[in-house]
């Protein structure tokens, strides 16, 4: 079972920026993605930003283009979230989720970001 190690976390006030790391314990043929969720006290966990294993397809929710930037590092199984400009709103809890071919995802444990103004 792959595991995932997040980091970069914290405490930043408004207009400041974070970077997040997310690394997995191994690569195999079975990875197939790689991606950023949130979830913030009394919301649904939503995804963020995604980027997948191999032709580097990016996605990010709208409330992020232009702020958040998700990039890969294939030599260290990792993954990374660079995160500008925050906004109050980006608090949360972030999560990397390894997306696999056959059997089960894996989640990384969280991180809690918190913005204040």
């Amino acid at each position: 079972q792959v595991q995932l190690l997040e980091s970069g976390g914290g405490l930043v006030q408004t207009g400041g920026s974070l970077r997040l790391s997310c690394t997995a314990s191994e690569r195999t043929a079975n990875n197939y993605a790689m991606a950023w969720f949130r979830q913030a006290p009394g919301k649904e966990r939503e995804l963020v930003a995604a980027t997948s294993w191999s032709d580097s397809t990016i996605y990010y929710v709208d409330s992020v283009k232009g702020r958040f930037t998700i990039s890969r590092d294939n030599a260290q199984n990792a993954m990374y979230l660079q995160m500008n400009d925050l906004k109050l709103e980006d608090t949360a809890v972030y999560y990397c989720k390894l997306v696999v071919l056959i059997g089960s995802d894996t989640w990384g444990q969280g991180t809690q970001v918190t913005v204040s103004s």
